[in-house]
């Protein structure tokens, strides 16, 4: 396997990893890119990107923390809505704590790996992901619309959103349950699967809330490559089954963070 087919075969994951800690597709794209550009003219860098995720994970976070380290974070200026929100949020919570997090759940490092990616001590990096806990413990609760068709995934899903304080305001194994539990309540947070049971798209059922108003959306399906495609506006928020619940818990607190789910940039 050529070094470029590596490479490629991680570039859907670290773009979902970008775009969370970025909170914006256009911005996590643009830092990725940056990295591979940098690739290209270090030999020594390419060299090391033969190493598998951790070299790759390790190129982009350097260069996003000296973008993060140089540039302070700037008022959102002529920017409105989502992205004036992001950018307020974005400069409310310690970077290094979501990074951390992120590493270690979303994208399922181990605690040396996530050190190596960082350049830092496992032990701190332990004591960041304390810290975004603590952050995340902060964030208001709110009710839990969960489009899931297999019923234990549903309701293991449902013990997670209770043991982290939000309420669930129903349950929908199709798109038109998912209308019903709408119409008669709107939720603050959507937990969906791609195929549901009738053959119904969540994706379908996701457009129809969106189209009511801005609520924040997760997506939680075992075939994350037909979302990672490029070709269309991507979901900041994509969980990939079979799941880690800290992976899951992570992502919550994300969404919950940006308080939306659609692009901002």
């Amino acid at each position: 396997m050529t070094l470029g087919t590596q490479v490629a075969a991680q570039l859907p994951y670290l773009r979902r990893y970008a775009r969370a800690l970025t909170g914006s597709q256009a911005t996590g794209d643009a830092f990725v890119r940056a990295t591979l550009e940098a690739a290209l003219t270090d030999p020594g860098l390419q060299r090391s990107l033969a190493g598998g995720r951790v070299p790759l994970y390790r190129a982009f976070n350097k260069v996003w923390a000296s973008a993060c380290m140089d540039v302070p974070a700037e008022p959102a200026g002529d920017a409105g809505g989502l992205e004036a929100a992001a950018q307020q949020r974005l400069a409310a919570i310690t970077p290094r704590n979501r990074q951390a997090l992120l590493l270690t759940t979303l994208e399922d490092f181990p605690v040396d790996d996530a050190a190596t990616i960082m350049g830092i001590d496992p032990r701190q990096v332990e004591a960041l992901i304390q810290e975004a806990i603590a952050e995340i413990d902060r964030e208001t609760t709110t009710s839990v619309l969960i489009i899931e068709d297999e019923p234990l995934i549903s309701m293991q899903l449902e013990d997670l959103v209770h043991s982290l304080g939000h309420d669930i305001c129903g349950t929908a194994a199709t798109r038109g349950q998912a209308q019903q539990v709408v119409a008669e309540r709107r939720p603050g947070l959507v937990l969906a699967d791609i195929q549901l049971a009738d053959g119904s798209s969540g994706l379908d059922a996701v457009d129809d809330i969106l189209s009511l108003g801005d609520v924040p959306v997760i997506f939680i399906t075992a075939y994350p490559e037909r979302l990672l495609t490029g070709n269309r506006p991507e979901p900041t928020y994509l969980v990939t089954k079979p799941f880690q619940e800290a992976t899951v818990r992570a992502a919550i607190s994300q969404a919950l963070f940006f308080k939306s789910s659609r692009p901002v940039a």
